[in-house]
């Protein structure tokens, strides 16, 4: 990732997020993106450009985010957010919290199809 992606005033308000995840964060984590159970590492709760993105593969440019009950009233905020994001050639997937709280294996089933679909594309 470039260096201006990278936005270390961020990094204290990111390292706070991080002991203050929501329990789908923690789930999505613990069982699924945390092992590289999808082939790729991920970083939690990281800077990218002037956000902190849930999480972040820097390898295929794909941030994962898991959108709780506020995100509801915050659907224009999301689309620039992921319009600036995907100027940078990043990826955000969304997923709402009760989605990875009682479907897992869906979440993880789109995350698996987005990867073989794209991984080709990113891999010289």
């Amino acid at each position: 990732m470039q260096n201006n992606q990278y936005n270390k005033s961020l990094k204290p308000f990111a390292r706070a997020m991080r002991t203050a995840s929501t329990k789908a964060e923690v789930r999505l984590w613990c069982e699924l993106l945390s092992k590289s159970k999808l082939g790729y590492p991920f970083l939690r709760q990281r800077p990218v450009h002037h956000y902190i993105a849930d999480f972040l593969c820097k390898e295929l440019k794909l941030i994962i985010e898991v959108d709780g009950y506020t995100h509801k009233f915050k659907t224009e905020e999301d689309k620039i957010r992921d319009k600036e994001l995907a100027e940078l050639g990043f990826t955000t997937l969304r997923f709402a919290d009760e989605e990875v709280m009682k479907d897992l294996a869906n979440v993880q089933r789109v995350m698996e199809e987005w990867i073989a679909h794209n991984q080709k594309q990113i891999i010289p």
